[in-house]
């Protein structure tokens, strides 16, 4: 994982700590004092976010305790995680640039790519003006490796 991946899910831990979990415990408590629970939706849809919450919780807690976190500035080389790739697409001529990352913190919108994608696996160990052949859902795609970049 990367440390701005490592930070992001370490923020989004601790906003589920302090802001989330006392709000749908002050819901749940709400609720309760409409009456009847078993047939109050607001209790039963706080007790639902409660659950995601708590699931959440464990999830990220589970994933920062086993991150082992690196730093893509000290890299160098071919391919590998944490660079930052530009590529071009030989069909369309469309550039793109990509980070891989792992895959907790993964966004392809962003250009963040799981270092799990077909893509990804592709460019591993490539070097600048290499080509590569993917096979996507979409058919098989070529891209040049045009720049390499530890950042």
């Amino acid at each position: 994982m990367t440390r701005a991946g490592y930070t992001a899910l370490d923020e989004e831990l601790k906003a589920l700590k302090s802001v989330e979990r006392p709000a749908v415990i002050r819901a749940i408590a709400e609720a309760r004092e409409h009456g009847d629970l078993s047939e109050n939706a607001e209790y039963h849809a706080a007790r639902e976010k409660q659950s995601f919450i708590e699931g959440r919780i464990k999830e990220l807690e589970g994933l920062l305790s086993r991150a082992d976190v690196i730093d893509p500035a000290k890299l160098s080389g071919a391919i590998k995680f944490g660079a930052t790739v530009t590529l071009v697409d030989e069909d369309t001529d469309e550039e793109k640039t990509y980070q891989i990352v792992g895959e907790a913190e993964a966004d392809i919108e962003r250009g963040l790519l799981n270092i799990k994608s077909p893509l990804a696996r592709a460019l591993i160990g490539k070097e600048e003006g290499d080509s590569v052949e993917v096979r996507t859902p979409g058919g098989e795609r070529s891209y040049e490796v045009l720049s390499i970049r530890y950042i």
